[in-house]
């Protein structure tokens, strides 16, 4: 990845149809992980995985915030993320909207 984008955010959909959200600075090894089982204990015995979103992020820090945002949306807002019809810059970057 280019130094300006070091990290990324990736949504994944699992075979059972569920989206799993995660952060990485090298999304071919984080992938391979998950798909062999050492990846994240949600997404063991959930294959085949797909990554279906990747975001890429300048620091770690951003990245965690970025992945913290996703994983708190509900199932329909990360399936709008993905049909388009959710822009970056509008509520998905707002990290305490959910009190």
């Amino acid at each position: 990845m280019p130094r300006l984008l070091r990290w990324c955010v990736y949504l994944l959909r699992c075979g059972d149809g569920t989206l799993y959200a995660g952060m990485t600075n090298d999304l071919p090894r984080r992938l391979a992980a998950h798909r062999c089982g050492r990846g994240a204990r949600y997404t063991r015995g959930r294959g085949p995985l797909e990554v279906v979103h990747v975001e890429g992020k300048r620091t770690r820090s951003s990245a965690l915030k970025r992945e913290a945002v996703l994983k708190r949306l509900k199932r329909e807002e990360k399936l709008a993320l993905l049909s388009g019809m959710l822009l970056s810059g509008m509520l998905l970057d707002t990290p305490g909207r959910r009190g």
